[in-house]
């Protein structure tokens, strides 16, 4: 801990997506280390695809986590593939190019787990990452993430200039995106059967067969891996963050119903894509390189997150 506080104590940093479900708690954990100063651009003032926008953003500014990001689920992916490509390529290249500009002296940039191939073996190698193209239903999103690896590597290249790259998998916990237009399988399972229930409704339909299987990272381990890689991690190669643990969606939903206290049915509605098939990381290389390791069992981070949801309705 007086360690992270020394290498944060006098550093200006940017968070971009500060105020988003990953940033609110980065944000906060941020906090307990003192930086000189945090700053959070609002995007009703900054459109980080404009990069005259992303020069006043990292004007002065020591150190940038990159959270800005236009994402969500599956549904949302199919119905938004040309937004969610444009705006995560224009956000990508235009905030690395002002943060060199501005001399920036790190940039930590978040990408995803969709940039992997639709067949990798399991568990995913980051040196596996350009050996296919990626499952067609997010592929727009994880290869625009993928544009901002390359210009990272590039930079490093040619300018010396430090720039991280880590391969984030799907992250829950309290307060995360609720909206059944945009979010992710854990909050679109959790709001279907909370309202079952509520409602003494017989069944729960679910996309797919339930046969595909997910890996899951809680939010704030998330922030804290985060925030160890910014501090320990230098190298041009993109490292896995994950909790290493992987899920089919048939059993997601089953111990999401349980721990909700559902007790109709479950109907898989199979005519929907199930997406990528398989999803597991190795994250020997997070724990190796800077000493990362998940502290929230799924199942603690599964209440939590149902509790808040709860509270919050």
């Amino acid at each position: 801990m007086e360690n992270q506080k020394k290498y944060w104590q006098n550093k200006k940093v940017v968070i971009t997506g500060g105020a988003g479900f990953l940033g609110q708690h980065l944000v906060k954990k941020l906090k307990l280390f003192n930086p000189k100063h945090i700053f959070i651009p609002q995007s009703s003032i900054y459109d980080l695809r404009q990069f005259k926008q992303c020069l006043k953003v990292f004007k002065n500014c020591d150190l940038v986590i990159h959270l800005a990001a236009n994402v969500g689920g599956i549904g949302y992916n199919q119905t938004y593939p040309a937004d969610l490509f444009d705006d995560n390529v224009l956000i990508g290249i235009n905030c690395l190019r002002a943060a060199r500009q501005t001399k920036v002296k790190k940039f930590v940039t978040i990408g995803t787990v969709c940039s992997y191939p639709k067949h990798t073996s399991v568990p995913f190698k980051e040196e596996d990452l350009w050996q296919g193209y990626p499952e067609e239903t997010n592929a727009p999103y994880g290869i625009a993430k993928l544009v901002s690896l390359v210009q990272a590597q590039a930079y490093r290249q040619q300018y010396g200039f430090n720039a991280i790259h880590l391969l984030q998998v799907n992250l829950y916990g309290p307060g995360d995106n609720f909206n059944p237009k945009s979010s992710h399988v854990i909050p679109a399972l959790i709001k279907k059967f909370v309202k079952a229930k509520e409602k003494n409704q017989p069944s729960v339909t679910i996309w797919g067969t339930g046969k595909a299987t997910r890996e899951f990272l809680y939010v704030e381990d998330a922030a804290e891996g985060i925030l160890m890689a910014a501090e320990k991690y230098n190298q041009k190669e993109p490292i896995n963050l994950g909790s290493g643990k992987e899920i089919s969606i048939r059993q997601l939903a089953k111990t999401i119903k349980i721990l909700i206290g559902y007790t109709g049915k479950i109907v898989w509605d199979k005519t929907k894509p199930d997406g990528q098939p398989k999803r597991r990381l190795d994250v020997s290389k997070a724990r190796k390189q800077f000493g990362f390791q998940v502290k929230t069992s799924f199942e603690t981070g599964l209440t939590k997150t149902i509790d808040w949801y709860k509270q919050n309705l």
